[in-house]
């Protein structure tokens, strides 16, 4: 075809486009209108909303508070023990003495011939059993964690007591198994004596000088407070030794010239 003829059909039919490909009849060109540029979807379907995102909650970690929360109480409560046991040390050995339940001191008692100090011979009548103080013999009986099997006079235990003794007292008849558990606190501890008591009206009874505290129990936890506090502490003879002195049993006091002694013991201060 000649170019003028080719002219001439775009004259008569001006609706034919030439593309520089195949021309299409009845084309429209595109033009930007009402849901250009939407993405693509359903016919016809609305736009997606926007998603809102997720947010993810993250939980403690428990195990470091934790961490913190036993340290800082392990810390509180080393602090409250050492200040407790600052208090508890600072107190005298009286304070301690009265703070065990069921104590009694005879110190304050208006019968003073129950801690009367002096030396007498013989047979002497006690009105505590047993007693924790009084006239007592010159002789003291050996407290130097000494365990005796069979009553000892009272005279002399007195004496002990004066020196500074703990003297731990039983029921006579008690089982040997209880018996033991006693002996265990007293043997190899100095200013400490033992022995069984006739008619005592509880298993147990401790002495010191002025003092007295009687249980039920050998494994009563207040027999060691009672001779953590007053062994040695409650001596009106300070400095004066628990050895040197009687080691027979026998509730009859013993009149020991006072050259038998050993010549390195300290003689008594009492008159």
């Amino acid at each position: 075809m000649s170019i003028s003829s080719q002219g001439g059909d775009q004259q008569r039919n001006p609706s034919v486009v030439t593309t520089g490909k195949k021309a299409v009849a009845g084309a429209k060109p595109a033009t930007a209108g009402k849901g250009a540029g939407r993405p693509a979807g359903k016919p016809g379907g609305k736009a997606r909303k926007p998603v809102t995102p997720v947010k993810v909650s993250h939980g403690r970690n428990w195990g470091p508070i934790a961490l913190f929360t036993a340290v800082g109480l392990l810390a509180a409560g080393i602090i409250g023990y050492g200040a407790w046991y600052a208090i508890k040390g600072a107190k005298s050995w009286q304070d301690k003495a009265a703070d065990i339940a069921g104590v009694v001191n005879y110190r304050d008692n208006p019968d003073k011939s129950l801690t009367a100090q002096g030396h007498k011979s013989g047979v002497i009548t006690y009105k505590l059993n047993p007693p924790v103080g009084g006239e007592h013999n010159p002789d003291w009986q050996n407290c130097m964690g000494d365990v005796y099997d069979a009553p000892i006079a009272n005279e002399h235990a007195v004496h002990s007591l004066e020196h500074g003794a703990v003297w731990v007292t039983y029921r006579a008849g008690l089982p040997a198994d209880q018996v033991a558990k006693l002996a265990d606190k007293v043997k190899g501890t100095e200013f400490t004596l033992m022995s069984p008591v006739d008619n005592l009206d509880h298993l147990v009874s401790l002495q010191a000088w002025g003092y007295q505290l009687k249980l039920d129990s050998v494994t009563d936890k207040r027999i060691d407070e009672f001779m953590r506090a007053l062994r040695v502490n409650a001596s009106v003879e300070p400095g004066v030794a628990c050895s040197g002195g009687i080691t027979a049993t026998g509730t009859t006091p013993r009149d020991l010239p006072q050259q038998q002694l050993p010549a390195d013991q300290p003689q008594p201060a009492s008159s």
